[in-house]
C-alpha cells in the first residue's frame, strides 16, 4: 500500500512545512514560518496503468494521481517510463510500485491468482497491494474507485481517464507540488501535455 507517510491507517497526513534557519534534510523544499505549520490531509485512491505489456493498479496518495499526470508531458510508453518521469514530482512512487510488484510477482502468476484474490477479497480497499490485471477478479478491481477515485491512464491512446475523482480534477497543464516521499513540499514543477493526449471527463 502506498502512503505519504507509511504507517498512517487512514487519510494520510502531508505537512506542509519550513526551513526557516533550522536546516531540514529536503533543503529549499519547504519555506513557509517554522512557527507555524499547515496540514494537508492527502486522501488515498487507486491509479490504474495501461501499457502495450499489460494493466498494473495500485492504490497510492492523491497527489500521486497528479504525478502521473505530469509525468505523461514526456509521452512515456510503459509504466516503466510512466514512473521514472514521476520521479521528478513523487521521490518514493516508483520504487513503491516496483516494490509491490516485486511481491506480485512472487506470489501470483497468469493461471494462479489466488494469493491476491484472497487479498482483494479481504483487505479494506485502501490496503489493497499492487497487483497486475491477469484475470476477471484483477479486472475489476482494477477500476473500483477506492477512497477518493480511480483514475485510468491508458498509454497506448494517451488518454487519461477519470472515471471517479472526487478531489482536485486533472489538467493538462498547471503546476505540481513536489512530494518527497514523506509530504507535500512548496516546491513547485510546472508541466503541460502535448497535443495528443487528451483527460476525460
Amino acid at each position: 500500500m502506498l502512503w505519504a507517510d507509511e504507517g498512517a491507517a487512514d487519510a494520510v497526513t502531508a505537512w506542509w512545512e519550513a526551513d526557516a534557519g533550522r536546516g531540514m534534510a529536503e533543503a529549499g523544499e519547504c519555506d513557509v514560518d517554522v512557527m507555524r505549520m499547515d496540514v494537508v490531509r492527502l486522501d488515498v485512491m487507486r491509479l490504474t496503468v495501461v501499457d502495450p505489456r499489460g494493466t498494473v493498479s495500485f492504490v497510492a496518495h492523491t497527489s500521486a494521481a497528479h504525478a502521473l499526470t505530469a509525468a505523461c508531458a514526456e509521452n512515456p510508453a510503459t509504466l516503466g517510463d510512466l514512473l521514472a518521469a514521476s520521479q521528478r514530482y513523487d521521490r518514493s512512487l516508483r520504487d513503491a510500485v516496483h516494490r509491490g510488484l516485486a511481491v506480485f510477482d512472487e506470489h501470483n502468476v497468469p493461471g494462479d491468482t489466488r494469493a491476491i484474490r484472497e487479498q482483494l477479497t479481504t483487505l479494506p480497499p485502501r490496503e489493497a497491494p499492487v497487483f497486475r490485471v491477469l484475470d476477471e477478479a484483477t479486472r475489476e478491481a482494477s477500476l473500483q474507485p477506492v477512497r477518493a477515485g480511480v483514475i485510468l491512464f491508458n498509454l497506448a491512446r494517451k488518454r487519461i481517464v477519470q472515471i471517479v475523482n472526487t478531489e482536485d480534477p486533472l489538467r493538462r497543464s498547471g503546476e505540481i507540488n513536489y512530494h518527497n516521499g514523506r509530504f507535500l513540499s512548496r516546491r513547485v514543477f510546472q508541466y503541460e501535455l502535448p497535443s495528443e493526449w487528451s483527460i476525460v471527463p
